[in-house]
Formats: C-alpha cells, structure tokens, sequence
C-alpha cells in the first residue's frame, strides 16, 4: 500500500466502531470480495434507478438502440467508480479524505458539502418513495404519509449507525434474494410480451436523444460512484475493490436500469400500473404482491443505509471529527425534513444535476493521484494548502462545461478535469512549493 496514514490508530476501539472516517483503514481491517462485493451490489439494487431506466426505455427500440445504451452507459460507470475504488483500497482512503490533496484542507470541504447533500437528497427520496408505493399498493392512506416517512427514515439508518460489519450481512441476505425476485418477475413479463420478437416490435413513444439518456443513465448513480470509496477502502486487494465496484456499479447498476426499461416497454399501456418502470408494482400486477414487497423492502434498505452512511462519511470529513454515528442520525433528520417537503417530484431534474457536477470530482482526484503524485499520496498529516487551485479551477471549468456543453455530460466534466488539472499542475503547485 502507498499509504498507511491512520493505521496506527487501528487499534483503539472508537475508531475501530466508527469506521476510521478520518484515517486510512488499516490492514487488519480490510475485507475479502465475499464481504465487499454484496455490500456495493446492495447500494446499487436501488429502486431509484428503475425509474431512470423507465425514463430512457420507451425512447429507444429495444435492440440495439436500447441495449446498447445501458452497456455504455453502465460502462462509463462502472469504469469511473472502479477507477476510484483502485486508489482507495491502494491507499486506504476516502473519497473527501483524498480530496485534501487535490482541492485543498479548505476547497475538499466543497466535495463534502455537494457529496453529503447529495446523499441526502436521495434518501429523503428513498424515504418518500416508499411511503407513495405503500399507498397505491397495499391501501396505506395518504394522510399517514407522515408517519410512514418517519418510521422508515430512521430505521433505514439503523446498520448505518452500527457501521460496515451491519450493512455487510444486511447485503449478503438480501442481494441473492433480490437478484432472483427480479429475474422471477422480467421472466413472467417476457412470456407476456412474447419474447425477443414481442419487443422489438414495440414502437418508441417518447422522443430522447442519446446525450440525455446516457447523462440519466450514469446520473443515477455517479454520486454513489463518487463514493464507493467510502466501502472500496476496505478492500483487502486492489483486485478485489476494481472486481467487486465493478459487480455492482456495471452488473447491479445497469441489471436495475434494464429492469426498469423493461417493465416499462412491456407495461406502459396497463392502465392498473400507475407507473410501469416500478417493478415492485408490475409484481403486484402479475399476483406477486407479498414477494414485490418483500424486494421493495430489502431494495430500499440496502441502499438507504449506504447512502447515509456515504453521507456520515462527508461530513465526519467537514467538521474534522470521528463521531460518524452523530452525523448518520443528524443527516436522517434534515433528510426527514426533505422528504415531507416534497422532494420525490424532482427526481429528473436531480439526476441530471448529478450527472453534471459530480463527475469532475472524481476526474480531478484521478489526475491528482495518477498523474501529478504518481500513485502516491502524502501523508494525512502533512499540512496542506487551504485551496489547491489547480484542482479546485480544473473543477469549475469541467462542470461548466460539461453543463453548457453538448455531448455525454458526465463524459465531458470527467475528461475534462483531468485534462485541466494535468495541465495547471505544471504552472500552479510549482508555485505553491516555492512559497512552502
């Protein structure tokens, strides 16, 4: 390992429980495949990204428009958070403790702010989804919304608080079982649709072009991408963190964006499917109702404790202390509050703001390690700018233009960051050194 930053503090028990948010994981901590793949698959089986695919599957012929969509899109994914889950178990670090080095020990609290809102943002919409699908599908009236949200919004975040040895075994139960729910319920639709021939000739009914559904495809997700570090760091290989981020972020990520597409070809014109891209409530619609809720439970589950996790992370990150069990309560509440004020109705917008801002932070850390460090990170100790503006330039100009831009969003700020940050390397951190 390049670094062993933070290993010397293994052994004491507060930060053993609270999962080293701000040291590198040591040696004695770190996982096998078998432990870290189910985890990142967990996080991924999410139902927010049956959605998006709901949202692309009607624009495109199912073959090869359709399908070969969802490849590049989860490829470009996968590639991105594999490529950050590389560093991480290399180094043993986070995605906002890496940040130090390349915006600064005051520009990486940027990278916290916009990963932990984001975060946020997504399990509040977690929260209120499954409040929206109990009512439409097993009669739980509106007006007990409220409650709903409150229950799940802090049970969610019970393995959460308990850390990475609870979500760990939470995914090894429930990931096999959803894999086979969902494979049971595509099977049926199939049959029902008659088959390969069934649905290629279904005729799209909605107009997208090919940037917009690969910025949604990887949009859904590029912010957990941006963190899977927080559980790549783990690994007890670079191997396995490259083999497990893949698992989840290509395999899980695009099987879930091709189940919501699919259901959404195969239903859309089915009057009782208030919306067809749910697969829980095309389950209800084919008589599997007890099994469709038992996968929108350990759905929902798996990802929102990973998502506040990810959050506790950030800002354990942004106020510089190890009480990451404060910050997973703490940001359940802001998110309840989120929830009940309404966010479920900005989910497409939200994806698109996410496929455009948070690919240039990983892009910029990228450069940083590969191409200006070497492979190599200082220590964590080792005082650092307040701002390194090579990266923190290379970020605002990679998100603009990956904004105003055409072409793939995400695309564009990744490729875009690296470009800069290689290039303003060469004339800014010279300058910092001499002033050091």
């Amino acid at each position: 390992m390049s670094i062993t930053t933070g290993s010397e503090f293994g052994s004491k028990p507060h930060l053993i429980e609270e999962d080293y948010p701000l040291s590198a994981v040591p040696a004695s901590a770190r996982k096998s495949i078998w432990s870290l793949a189910p985890l990142l698959m967990g996080f991924t089986l999410y139902s927010g990204t049956l959605f998006a695919g709901g949202l692309v599957g009607p624009a495109f012929k199912f073959f090869p428009d359709l399908l070969g969509l969802i490849v590049i899109g989860n490829l470009i994914l996968g590639g991105y958070a594999a490529a950050l889950g590389y560093i991480a178990a290399e180094t043993g670090l986070s995605t906002v403790l890496m940040a130090r080095f390349s915006f600064g020990s005051v520009g990486s609290r940027w990278v916290d702010f916009i990963l932990g809102f984001t975060q946020i943002g997504w399990y509040a919409w977690g929260s209120a989804l499954i409040a929206k699908l109990l009512n439409s599908l097993v009669g739980v009236p509106p007006s007990w919304n409220w409650l709903t949200i409150l229950f799940f919004t802090y049970f969610f975040c019970s393995t959460a608080y308990i850390g990475y040895r609870a979500m760990d075994w939470l995914s090894r139960l429930a990931v096999p079982a959803m894999l086979i729910l969902m494979v049971w319920c595509l099977t049926i639709a199939g049959h029902q649709v008659g088959g390969f021939e069934g649905l290629q000739a279904i005729v799209p009914t909605q107009k997208m072009g090919i940037g917009a559904a690969l910025t949604i495809i990887v949009g859904t997700f590029v912010s957990g991408g941006t963190q899977a570090t927080n559980w790549s760091r783990f690994a007890n290989s670079t191997r396995n963190a490259i083999v497990s981020t893949l698992s989840a972020f290509f395999f899980a990520n695009g099987f879930l964006i091709f189940s919501g597409a699919f259901c959404a070809l195969v239903y859309s014109g089915v009057k009782a499917i208030q919306d067809s891209s749910d697969i829980v409530q095309v389950m209800a619609y084919q008589g599997l109702l007890f099994w469709g809720m038992v996968l929108l439970f350990l759905n929902m589950w798996t990802t929102q404790d990973n998502t506040i996790y990810a959050f506790s992370i950030a800002g354990s990150h942004m106020f510089r202390t190890n009480k990451r069990t404060l910050f997973v309560l703490g940001g359940a509440t802001v998110a309840l509050v989120l929830a009940w004020g309404g966010i479920y109705d900005m989910l497409v917008p939200y994806l698109i703001l996410l496929g455009t801002f948070i690919p240039p932070i990983g892009g910029v850390i990228m450069a940083d390690y590969w191409f200006y460090r070497k492979g190599t990170f200082p220590s964590l100790e080792e005082p650092q700018p307040a701002f390194n503006w090579a990266g923190v330039i290379a970020y605002g100009v990679a998100s603009a233009i990956a904004y105003f831009a055409p072409g793939i969003k995400p695309i564009n700020g990744i490729l875009t960051a690296v470009v800069l940050y290689f290039v303003l390397t060469k004339f800014i951190l010279p300058i910092h050194r001499q002033e050091s």
